[in-house]
């Protein structure tokens, strides 16, 4: 049976509460669970102490199990200090869409067109 770590959704229709569950990775998201390690609230500010609340005694059973945490809760559990940072890398994140860098290209010729016609209105 393949383990997941994982968040399941509750709260109403824009009010997101989360709880962080042990479940076999072929139940639905917000389905069947075999444990619930804790809670997430987004809607809290970053900096409170109730935003994540997790058993860490259970989480550390369930990764020694096998259990494979999903990347959201991966990174929770990299800011509580029970798994070790992974180097995450995505250079093109920065980068702009092709639409946006054709619209600057536009934007630089156009500019240039004109410092142009007022270097010879001079």
């Amino acid at each position: 049976m393949a383990m997941k770590i994982r968040l399941a959704r509750g709260g109403s229709k824009k009010r997101p509460f989360y709880r962080i569950v042990a479940a076999d990775s072929r139940m639905p998201r917000d389905g069947r669970f075999i444990e619930k390690l804790g809670t997430y609230n987004p809607l809290l500010p970053k900096d409170s102490e109730e935003r994540v609340k997790m058993d860490l005694d259970a989480v550390k059973a369930w990764l020694d199990k096998g259990a494979q945490p999903t990347d959201r809760v991966a990174r929770m559990l990299e800011a509580a200090g029970v798994l070790a940072k992974k180097e995450r890398n995505n250079p093109k994140k920065a980068v702009p869409g092709k639409k946006a860098q054709d619209r600057a290209e536009e934007k630089a010729a156009k500019a240039a067109d004109a410092a142009e016609a007022a270097a010879d209105a001079e």
